[in-house]
């Protein structure tokens, strides 16, 4: 949600109207920050669908996702086809399937706007496509009958047939594999990631632009007292997070204390979800909710964390060593362009244990040269730029 809050404050400051269409949970957040809202789905849903602890599953995931997405295309749909006019532009994220049918059906001015590189499909390099390196040098062959494989036994088997019942009801054609190409603006592509981050593939849709890490958070957090507290009261500690939506990971905070005790390092555990917390913690752990990381994590002497790509850019920014300990999905490719970019490493999460861990972070904290590569790559982020270059796209949709 950060990244579309970060968008929708640089358009509103530009003089734009802004509305975020998203789940009433992000509700009090998105107002606090001037925007208008409108809601999709309920609370229940979403919560559901945290609290399920197959929602990471690589093969188990998609189909619970699904009970969100599916209901949320009519739902989308309806509301742009009743507050749009010829002025509006939409800016949809890559699961936002309503805006892709109202921009078929409505000729609404409309742009895709993907965060991560893993759902623009290539068959070039693709990276990582869940815990399987598609690079450069696998066959095409191989790519293409994998994408076809994860298409009809995963994706189109949640998503094809609710789709195409509905724009069956408004006179469109069927959709045939909808997370291959149909699902990207055919007049616009936003990537916001940097090119070093993913380098364009030959393949991608033409019309796509990134723009870079579009860099957010909540400033005004309660918490942020309560961390500064903690950082000043010894030395950097060590930050562990599975992310906003990581209800169920007991086992990554049970190991990431231990790891904290057998370094005798002081430790961060963040999470909105404190029952997946050990009972007792060390003195020298503390446990908070949410947290502004462009506060916390320069101050920081590890990250380590689900690969989410919007800690990621943030770890970055800060200059911090990454340890990421993917769950899922585009985490795994997460992990592994910070390796390439050698700004840290990875350990899936099904090998995330304490004793294994620590010689990997003993040569995450001595890495002289990862040092020197955090400390350039964190003056390449450029967030008010990234929202600037977005910015001016979208206008020039609206034109």
């Amino acid at each position: 949600m950060h990244p579309f809050i970060a968008l929708g404050k640089a358009l509103r400051a530009r003089g734009h109207r802004a509305t975020i269409l998203t789940n009433p949970i992000f509700q009090a957040l998105i107002e606090a920050q001037g925007l208008r809202f409108l809601p999709v789905g309920t609370a229940h849903e979403a919560h559901a669908a945290i609290a399920n602890p197959e929602v990471w599953h690589l093969r188990k995931g998609f189909p619970i996702i699904a009970q969100v997405i599916v209901p949320a295309i009519a739902e989308v749909y309806r509301l742009i086809e009743r507050h749009a006019d010829q002025n509006t532009v939409v800016a949809f994220s890559s699961l936002a399937f309503g805006a892709r049918v109202a921009q078929e059906k409505l000729g609404v001015a409309s742009a895709s706007v993907h965060l991560q590189p893993s759902v623009i499909r290539t068959f070039a390099d693709q990276g990582m496509m869940g815990n399987v390196r598609l690079s450069a040098s696998r066959p095409s062959w191989f790519k293409h009958g994998l994408f076809r494989l994860i298409d009809a036994l995963i994706l189109d088997r949640s998503l094809k047939g609710p789709l195409n019942e509905f724009r069956g009801t408004l006179g469109l054609k069927p959709v045939e594999r909808v997370m291959h190409r149909w699902m990207h603006s055919p007049q616009l592509v936003i990537a916001f990631f940097p090119e070093w981050f993913a380098a364009a593939q030959p393949d991608w849709p033409a019309n796509t632009h990134a723009v870079g890490f579009p860099l957010w958070d909540d400033a005004e957090a309660a918490t942020v007292t309560q961390a500064e507290e903690f950082l000043k009261s010894g030395p950097a500690p060590l930050v562990f997070t599975p992310g906003s939506a990581g209800s169920t990971m007991q086992r990554f905070f049970h190991e990431s204390v231990e790891i904290s005790r057998l370094l005798d390092m002081p430790a961060m555990l963040v999470t909105n979800y404190p029952q997946q917390l050990p009972r007792s913690l060390p003195p020298r752990v503390r446990a908070f909710g949410y947290l502004p990381f462009s506060q916390v994590l320069p101050s920081a002497a590890l990250l380590v964390y689900h690969g989410g790509v919007g800690t990621l850019a943030q770890g970055i920014k800060a200059g911090v060593p990454h340890l990421v300990v993917p769950h899922g999905y585009d985490q795994f490719d997460s992990g592994w362009r910070i390796e390439q970019l050698g700004l840290g490493r990875c350990i899936p999460e099904s090998r995330y244990r304490a004793r294994q861990a620590i010689p990997v972070i003993h040569a995450i904290l001595q890495d002289g040269a990862s040092r020197a590569r955090r400390e350039e790559f964190k003056s390449r982020i450029d967030s008010a730029n990234a929202l600037a270059a977005a910015c001016r796209l979208l206008e020039g949709l609206a034109r």
